[in-house]
């Protein structure tokens, strides 16, 4: 049985002692091919605790330590960025793409960051969207 199957099918004691013994290991984790599913299954099937636990690693500690930054550029661990704009909730999805937002422009010369970008500017779009539908708009309250 794979660590994937385990974190989408197994009980939860199960799936919280693999994310418990998979951190610290998040960003190099994210860069590997196969285990990046791994992580990607982690964010998908952990409780929200989990998936904040999985946040602040990839969001590291300081500026200096932006794992975040090395993340997007990388062939694999973009595709972990991505589903972590996915599966976060809205006050993670905030913080995330303030911190997103710096590196627009460096994101674009790279391959692996244009996924990114693409998700972070539809992203915007949509909050846009749903903050102009929740927001009446001044001529509408005239």
């Amino acid at each position: 049985m794979t660590l994937q199957h385990v974190l989408e099918h197994g009980e939860p004691h199960e799936r919280s002692a693999i994310i418990t013994m998979l951190t610290g290991q998040i960003v190099q984790m994210s860069q590997q091919k196969f285990a990046s599913n791994v992580i990607e299954k982690c964010l998908t099937f952990g409780t929200p605790a989990e998936r904040q636990m999985l946040v602040n690693e990839m969001l590291g500690s300081t500026d200096e330590n932006d794992p975040l930054q090395v993340m997007m550029k990388d062939q694999f661990a973009n595709y972990v960025v991505q589903k972590l704009l996915e599966t976060c909730d809205d006050q993670q999805l905030e913080l995330i793409l303030n911190r997103i937002k710096v590196h627009l422009n460096a994101l674009k010369k790279y391959t692996y960051g244009k996924h990114i970008v693409a998700r972070v500017e539809k992203l915007v779009a949509a909050g846009e969207r749903r903050i102009s539908i929740l927001t009446p708009h001044p001529a509408q309250m005239a």
